[in-house]
Protein backbone atom coordinates (compact mmCIF):
# COMPACT_ATOMS: atom_id res chain seq x y z
CA UNK A 1 0.00 0.00 0.00
CA UNK A 2 1.30 3.43 -0.94
CA UNK A 3 1.94 6.02 1.79
CA UNK A 4 -0.71 8.28 0.23
CA UNK A 5 -3.25 5.44 0.40
CA UNK A 6 -2.41 4.85 4.06
CA UNK A 7 -2.98 8.55 4.70
CA UNK A 8 -6.34 8.40 2.92
CA UNK A 9 -7.44 5.54 5.18
CA UNK A 10 -6.20 7.47 8.21
CA UNK A 11 -8.10 10.61 7.16
CA UNK A 12 -11.42 8.93 6.35
CA UNK A 13 -11.31 6.95 9.57
CA UNK A 14 -10.54 10.02 11.70
CA UNK A 15 -13.21 12.31 10.27
CA UNK A 16 -16.25 12.02 8.00
CA UNK A 17 -15.20 12.76 4.42
CA UNK A 18 -18.22 13.26 2.16
CA UNK A 19 -16.69 14.32 -1.17
CA UNK A 20 -13.54 13.87 -3.22
CA UNK A 21 -12.90 17.61 -2.95
CA UNK A 22 -13.04 17.36 0.84
CA UNK A 23 -10.58 14.44 0.72
CA UNK A 24 -8.19 16.40 -1.52
CA UNK A 25 -8.29 19.35 0.92
CA UNK A 26 -7.59 17.05 3.89
CA UNK A 27 -4.66 15.39 2.09
CA UNK A 28 -3.21 18.74 1.06
CA UNK A 29 -3.54 19.95 4.67
CA UNK A 30 -1.52 16.87 5.64
CA UNK A 31 1.24 17.98 3.25
CA UNK A 32 0.49 15.71 0.29
CA UNK A 33 0.38 16.95 -3.29
CA UNK A 34 -2.71 15.36 -4.77
CA UNK A 35 -5.21 16.17 -7.51
CA UNK A 36 -8.88 15.24 -7.64
CA UNK A 37 -8.08 12.71 -10.39
CA UNK A 38 -5.44 11.05 -8.19
CA UNK A 39 -7.85 10.96 -5.25
CA UNK A 40 -10.49 9.39 -7.49
CA UNK A 41 -8.07 6.64 -8.62
CA UNK A 42 -6.98 6.00 -5.02
CA UNK A 43 -10.61 5.75 -3.88
CA UNK A 44 -11.26 3.15 -6.58
CA UNK A 45 -8.06 1.20 -5.85
CA UNK A 46 -8.79 1.13 -2.10
CA UNK A 47 -12.37 0.06 -2.78
CA UNK A 48 -13.73 2.84 -0.58
CA UNK A 49 -17.47 2.84 -0.21
CA UNK A 50 -19.88 5.74 0.30
CA UNK A 51 -22.01 4.78 3.27
CA UNK A 52 -25.04 6.78 4.48
CA UNK A 53 -24.66 8.40 7.91
CA UNK A 54 -27.33 9.17 10.50
CA UNK A 55 -27.76 12.70 9.16
CA UNK A 56 -28.48 11.37 5.67
CA UNK A 57 -25.17 12.36 4.09
CA UNK A 58 -22.87 9.69 2.68
CA UNK A 59 -19.25 9.38 3.77
CA UNK A 60 -16.30 7.34 2.53
CA UNK A 61 -15.37 4.23 4.51
CA UNK A 62 -12.91 1.39 3.88
CA UNK A 63 -14.59 -1.89 2.90
CA UNK A 64 -13.65 -3.56 6.21
CA UNK A 65 -15.52 -0.89 8.17
CA UNK A 66 -18.45 -1.05 5.80
CA UNK A 67 -18.55 -4.84 6.22
CA UNK A 68 -17.64 -5.67 2.63
CA UNK A 69 -14.76 -6.99 0.60
CA UNK A 70 -13.04 -4.47 -1.66
CA UNK A 71 -14.60 -4.52 -5.12
CA UNK A 72 -12.70 -6.73 -7.56
CA UNK A 73 -10.44 -8.10 -4.80
CA UNK A 74 -11.37 -11.72 -5.57
CA UNK A 75 -10.89 -11.12 -9.29
CA UNK A 76 -7.48 -9.48 -8.72
CA UNK A 77 -6.41 -12.41 -6.54
CA UNK A 78 -7.52 -14.95 -9.15
CA UNK A 79 -5.62 -13.06 -11.85
CA UNK A 80 -2.49 -12.80 -9.68
CA UNK A 81 -2.60 -16.55 -9.02
CA UNK A 82 -3.12 -17.34 -12.71
CA UNK A 83 -0.14 -15.20 -13.69
CA UNK A 84 2.35 -15.73 -10.86
CA UNK A 85 1.54 -18.61 -8.49
CA UNK A 86 3.26 -21.92 -9.11
CA UNK A 87 2.21 -23.94 -6.06
CA UNK A 88 0.68 -24.12 -2.61
CA UNK A 89 2.16 -26.12 0.28
CA UNK A 90 2.11 -26.05 4.06
CA UNK A 91 4.47 -26.37 6.95
CA UNK A 92 4.44 -25.75 10.71
CA UNK A 93 0.83 -24.59 10.70
CA UNK A 94 1.40 -22.07 7.91
CA UNK A 95 0.35 -22.18 4.28
CA UNK A 96 3.06 -21.46 1.71
CA UNK A 97 2.45 -20.02 -1.74
CA UNK A 98 5.29 -20.33 -4.25
CA UNK A 99 5.41 -17.70 -6.99
CA UNK A 100 7.61 -16.78 -9.88
CA UNK A 101 10.70 -14.78 -8.88
CA UNK A 102 9.98 -11.22 -7.81
CA UNK A 103 6.19 -11.49 -7.68
CA UNK A 104 5.49 -12.65 -4.12
CA UNK A 105 4.78 -9.13 -2.80
CA UNK A 106 2.11 -8.47 -5.43
CA UNK A 107 0.43 -11.82 -4.82
CA UNK A 108 0.59 -11.36 -1.03
CA UNK A 109 -1.08 -7.96 -1.34
CA UNK A 110 -3.84 -9.52 -3.44
CA UNK A 111 -4.32 -12.23 -0.77
CA UNK A 112 -4.51 -9.60 1.98
CA UNK A 113 -7.04 -7.52 0.03
CA UNK A 114 -9.69 -10.27 -0.04
CA UNK A 115 -9.92 -10.17 3.77
CA UNK A 116 -11.04 -13.77 4.16
CA UNK A 117 -12.18 -14.46 7.73
CA UNK A 118 -9.76 -17.39 8.11
CA UNK A 119 -6.77 -15.24 7.05
CA UNK A 120 -4.68 -13.39 9.64
CA UNK A 121 -2.15 -12.03 7.14
CA UNK A 122 0.81 -12.71 4.86
CA UNK A 123 4.57 -12.27 4.80
CA UNK A 124 6.24 -12.18 1.39
CA UNK A 125 9.78 -12.84 0.27
CA UNK A 126 10.99 -12.84 -3.32
CA UNK A 127 9.19 -15.98 -4.50
CA UNK A 128 7.50 -17.38 -1.38
CA UNK A 129 4.58 -16.16 0.71
CA UNK A 130 3.83 -17.31 4.25
CA UNK A 131 0.06 -17.21 4.65
CA UNK A 132 -0.89 -17.14 8.33
CA UNK A 133 -4.27 -18.64 9.26
CA UNK A 134 -6.28 -16.85 11.95
CA UNK A 135 -6.55 -20.11 13.92
CA UNK A 136 -4.94 -23.55 13.50
CA UNK A 137 -8.28 -25.03 12.41
CA UNK A 138 -8.41 -22.52 9.50
CA UNK A 139 -5.23 -23.81 7.82
CA UNK A 140 -6.87 -26.56 5.75
CA UNK A 141 -9.71 -24.34 4.49
CA UNK A 142 -7.24 -21.59 3.66
CA UNK A 143 -4.97 -23.98 1.76
CA UNK A 144 -7.89 -25.40 -0.24
CA UNK A 145 -9.12 -21.92 -1.11
CA UNK A 146 -5.68 -20.94 -2.38
CA UNK A 147 -5.17 -24.22 -4.26
CA UNK A 148 -8.46 -23.67 -6.08
CA UNK A 149 -6.94 -20.52 -7.60
CA UNK A 150 -3.90 -22.27 -9.10
CA UNK A 151 -3.72 -22.46 -12.90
Amino acid sequence: MRPRERKILEVITAEPIHTQAQLVRALRAAGLRVSQATASRDIKRLGLLKVPTQNGRARYLPPAEAGQIAPDAERRLARAFQEYAVGVDEGSGLVLVKTTTGTANAVAEAIDEVRWPELAGTVAGDNTILVVPRAPRDRIALRRRLESLLP
